[in-house]
């Protein structure tokens, strides 16, 4: 009968220990995590997608994947016109750190579009891999701002302001830019341009004059971008995918790790519904900093 005890006791205990292993596996699995034993060698695939307004999504993910140690090489998925550029240069500067300081490969693909800040962020790659009729380039600042001074007179309304400076206020959607306010404006738009303009000379390796030919604001295809030095090789995501097996000693069809996807909420369908899509419409005007100027790396 004792006996018995202590092995009805000993199953018990073994089952809830490969139960907590299954839990704990199954955990990691969806965050992404390393499972040792169970998945070696692979490469990690970072998506940047959509207007670049925050960098904590790539930079978690970026952290994540460093730390994992059977992540042997790097592929961003970019599909970005660009966007802010505090996020887009934070997210460069976090991977030109991890290509400076660990020798796993690098390598960035440009999707439909990679563009201004979404080509920012591909510099720092070993390679920059690109479709033949992907929209990149599109180097330059934007600052947009939205002027309702008619309208606000029209329905009869005021803005009282109380500031501590003459330039307090600059951006104002109740009045129009003085020519000094532009000209303030201007010098930041140059000065924030001239990073851009740097990034690309020191990632690329090419002269700042065969950089200014073609920073002015233009889109490129893919191909264009190759002949002018703006990328490296033209090719798919596999093809990218396949480089970065190749160059982490993984060969040419290595396993891969990517995010798992953000399911749908209750709060997405809720936005789908007739009547408050002019919250989606208000979302977009506030990227686009009609609704709150900033400086974006972003392509129209």
């Amino acid at each position: 009968m004792a006996w018995n005890r202590r092995s009805t006791v000993l199953g018990i205990v073994l089952l809830l220990a490969v139960s907590a292993a299954g839990v704990v596996v199954a955990f990691q699995l969806w965050l992404g995590g390393y499972i040792p034993l169970v998945s070696e060698g692979r490469v990690a695939i970072i998506p940047i997608q959509g207007i670049i307004d925050s960098d904590r999504a790539v930079l978690r993910t970026l952290d994540r994947y460093r730390d994992d140690s059977s992540v042997r090489a790097f592929v961003l998925e970019i599909s970005s016109p660009g966007g802010g550029v505090g996020p887009s240069q934070s997210i460069y500067s976090e991977l030109r750190k991890l290509r400076e300081e660990d020798n796993r490969p690098l390598i960035a693909w440009i999707g439909s579009v990679g563009a201004s800040g979404g080509y920012y962020v591909a510099l720092p790659a070993d390679s920059i891999f690109a479709l033949p009729g992907s929209i990149t380039g599109s180097i330059g600042v934007i600052m947009q701002f939205a002027n309702a001074e008619g309208l606000l007179d029209k329905v009869g309304i005021g803005l009282e302001v109380v500031k501590s400076g003459q330039f307090k206020d600059t951006g104002s959607p109740a009045r129009p830019l003085s020519d000094e306010e532009r000209e303030i404006l201007q010098e930041v738009i140059h000065d924030t341009y001239g990073q851009f303009v740097d990034a690309i000379t020191d990632s690329r390796g090419m002269e700042r004059e065969a950089v200014l030919e073609v920073a002015d604001g233009r889109i490129l295809s893919g191909e264009r971008a190759m002949s002018v030095g703006l990328i490296d090789r033209l090719g798919t995501l596999p093809d990218a995918i396949a480089a970065a097996g190749e160059m982490a000693g993984l060969g040419s069809d290595p396993k891969t790790l990517r995010p798992t996807q953000r399911r749908a909420t209750w709060i997405d369908l809720i936005g789908q519904i007739p009547g408050l899509r002019w919250m989606e419409f208000l979302g977009r005007l506030d990227e686009s900093g009609a609704l709150t100027p900033s400086l974006r790396y972003q392509w129209q």
